[in-house]
């Protein structure tokens, strides 16, 4: 039974099932405009930008049943927080795989979108050999890929420049195989923000889900955390604010944090032996007087215990430092469950130097405030 289904499931999506949202971006002119306040002696300027990370659950039939109702309800509900200038400035979506799920994307309103890796892309040579174990074509380890990696980035801020990678031949494991899985880049001007903010999102390696043992899904794991490190040291120098935000299938392993403590230090080796990159959980727990945490995390270390992850950066000018923490379709005030996976939703305060600094990017358009 499960070779049929894994044989339906193939048939389906080489029928073309699955495509990536519409790539569009808006001008500086026509950009959203953030509020800029400044500190009592005028000396710092301040913005909050509002960043959320969700996997849309947007696989096509036969892998899930009658998903269309419920994305099309992910589109509308985000379309409307929009409309209302309540939702998110920036949405890192994963799982974009089926039409439906292409459509929510497009359909949340936003200006400025953009997508990858496609199916096609070209994936780097396999260069550390063979993983652990054998190859299995009946858990979805075969060539070509059958779908894009389902990423795609979205916001009502102009877009200067956006890349991808696709992680390399023999970094996947079992049914991930099937998906060109990867990392999205973008680079967002903020008008009135010096500078621009390196925004990425990624989708790696599944764990059970995968359907091979573990040694084989960690070793995918763990060469998908080297290349994500490398795409972004050289996609992202240290000058800019840079978020990160995804699926990074790490809840509860152990093995697959070690090798992201690992690893992490290694992006920027110039900030010093500590993880120049925070992350939310981990600094809203010890923060809680700074950043107020509107979820309910039931453990101490609660970053160790999700697969969705913030994490951030300061630039050489622009410090950023996330100030509120919530959960979206949850269940909770923003909506019903709508997906495997809960929104994780993060409020960022960008401040810096008010005078003498590289002009913004987008400049704010006379008495624009």
């Amino acid at each position: 039974m499960a070779r049929l289904l894994f044989l339906a499931t193939v048939l389906a999506l080489a029928a073309g099932c699955t495509a990536l949202p519409r790539e569009s971006n808006v001008a500086c002119l026509d950009a959203s405009r953030p509020t800029i306040r400044y500190s009592a002696d005028g000396a710092t300027a301040f913005t909050e930008i509002d960043v959320l990370t969700y996997n849309i659950e947007g696989l096509p039939f036969p892998a899930r049943m009658n998903r269309g109702p419920k994305l099309r309800e992910i589109g509308r509900r985000l379309a409307e927080f929009r409309a209302t200038e309540e939702g998110p400035d920036i949405v890192l979506f994963q799982e974009v795989f089926s039409k439906d799920a292409a459509k929510a994307v497009t359909d949340t309103g936003y200006r400025s979108v953009v997508t990858g890796p496609g199916r096609r892309a070209q994936q780097a040579p396999n260069s550390e050999g063979r993983l652990p174990g054998r190859r299995n074509l009946f858990r979805g380890e075969i060539r070509p890929n059958f779908t894009s990696g389902g990423l795609a980035i979205a916001t009502d801020f102009p877009i200067m420049a956006s890349a991808f990678i696709p992680y390399a031949r023999g970094s996947c494991a079992g049914f991930d195989c099937l998906s060109n899985k990867g990392v999205l880049f973008a680079e967002i001007a903020i008008p009135g923000v010096p500078g621009l903010v390196d925004v990425f999102t990624t989708h790696m390696q599944s764990q059970r889900a995968s359907r091979v043992p573990e040694d084989r899904h960690a070793e995918a794991h763990r060469r998908q955390m080297n290349e994500l490190a490398a795409f972004i040291r050289t996609s992202s120098p240290l000058t800019d604010p840079v978020l990160i935000g995804g699926d990074f299938n790490m809840r509860n392993s152990d093995v697959r944090h070690s090798s992201f403590n690992r690893v992490t230090p290694e992006i920027y080796p110039a900030a010093g032996e500590a993880a120049p990159f925070g992350n939310v959980h981990r600094y809203c727990s010890e923060n809680r007087g700074t950043c107020d945490v509107r979820q309910d995390w039931e453990h101490e270390d609660q970053w160790l215990r999700v697969q969705n992850l913030h994490l951030f950066q300061s630039g050489n000018v622009v410090r950023v430092r996330p100030i509120r923490v919530e959960g979206m379709f949850d269940g909770g005030p923003s909506g019903p469950v709508l997906s495997d996976h809960n929104g994780l939703r993060v409020v960022y305060e960008l401040s810096w130097p008010a005078a003498g600094v590289t002009p913004a990017t987008c400049p704010l358009r006379p008495g624009a405030h």
